[in-house]
């Protein structure tokens, strides 16, 4: 009975096109920030900054820009993880290459760059589509992959690839510890996360989305298809390049061509699957879910064996893991296509009609 809006009168067209028009749903975010930017960092222990937090953000800023071009361009891609790979070779770049360039403005530079490569690769989107658009983007996977292997300049002349990322230092302050990480990584994010929700909003979102339902009906009346696919691919690619940067330089410190491979990009695909296609929180939903799992499936599964007595060693229990993931990910395709997003919009839509029926 908390939820609902009655009685919140909007007079003025701000008010109505707010982004959370329900107070109770500004009050939720508010406090939900509160505790992501002052609870967490006073309870949260350095392993779960350093292994399941940090890398959580980030791969959810990069399901986000997938999510901008797949869910809501139409346009499927299969290369985000190379997009992630030229924003983080690009950032090192810049901060091996230009003395004294802030390292928010090497994230910037360094999304762009991605941003251009992947408007190179986006050109085919002009043409064709679905299935013949993925292989087109799964090329550029391959693509970017080896041409930071072949072209050792990129590298600093590293023979195998491999970079170890300068020092982090943000406004003449050096952040070295993961709780000082995770706030950059969080602030990032949440900027980026509120500016995608106003453009999916804006006349530019409802653009995409109606390329997405239909681009001849699109283009009859009166949208115009090249510029807007290609920007699609240049928010989306932006996007995974920040993020690819951000994986570089504050998850991991050392990167290789190969950690960007094409297993990286179909789990970044089945986070926007699992958590929703065309949903701004089915990003962070799908993100969770795919980082989380199987976290909680290493410790549970161990703990059920001792419970129980069964003799399982620690292959059986890395091959139950697998099955269990893969059912649950069937499971929630069959329940809800829609992903875990819209799951969370009916539990939503429940609440407010409770308790009278429905």
């Amino acid at each position: 009975m908390l939820y609902r809006e009655a009685g919140q009168f909007k007079t003025t067209y701000a008010a109505d096109q707010q982004i959370f028009p329900i107070r109770q749903d500004r009050i939720a975010v508010i406090a939900l920030l509160a505790v992501a930017f002052v609870g967490v960092p006073l309870f949260a222990s350095e392993y779960w900054f350093s292994a399941i937090l940090i890398p959580f953000l980030i791969f959810a800023l990069a399901a986000l820009g997938l999510n901008v071009l797949t869910g809501y361009a139409g346009q499927l891609s299969l290369g985000s993880a190379a997009f992630m790979a030229v924003g983080a070779y690009a950032a090192y770049n810049f901060q091996l290459r230009i003395e004294g360039i802030p390292i928010m403005l090497s994230f910037i530079l360094a999304g762009l760059t991605a941003a251009g490569v992947g408007v190179l690769f986006g050109l085919p989107s002009l043409r064709i589509k679905g299935f013949y658009l993925a292989v087109a983007t799964l090329a550029a996977q391959f693509f970017i992959v080896w041409c930071l292997t072949k072209f050792p300049w990129l590298s600093n002349n590293s023979s195998s690839g491999v970079i170890s990322t300068q020092k982090l230092i943000v406004f003449g302050y050096e952040l070295d510890r993961p709780v000082e990480k995770y706030l950059l990584v969080l602030s990032i994010v949440v900027l980026m996360a509120f500016a995608a929700k106003n453009m999916v909003r804006s006349s530019t979102g409802r653009a995409w989305m109606a390329v997405r339902d239909m681009d001849v009906a699109a283009s009859v009346i009166g949208i115009r298809l090249m510029p807007t696919k290609l920007l699609a691919f240049a928010v989306s690619s932006f996007y995974c390049g920040v993020a690819g940067a951000m994986y570089a330089f504050c998850y991991l410190g050392s990167v290789e061509p190969d950690g960007f491979s094409l297993d990286m990009s179909f789990k970044i695909l089945f986070m926007i699957i699992i958590g929703g296609v065309g949903s701004i929180m089915g990003s962070f939903l799908g993100a969770a879910f795919i980082l989380l799992l199987p976290i909680f499936l290493d410790i549970a599964l161990p703990y059920c064996a001792d419970l129980f007595g069964l003799p399982f060693s620690s292959a059986t229990v890395s091959h139950i893991q697998i099955l269990v993931f893969g059912g649950l990910i069937m499971f929630f395709l069959i329940v809800e296509p829609h992903g875990l997003a819209r799951l969370w919009q009916i539990a939503k839509e429940k609440l407010r009609l409770w308790p009278f029926p429905h």
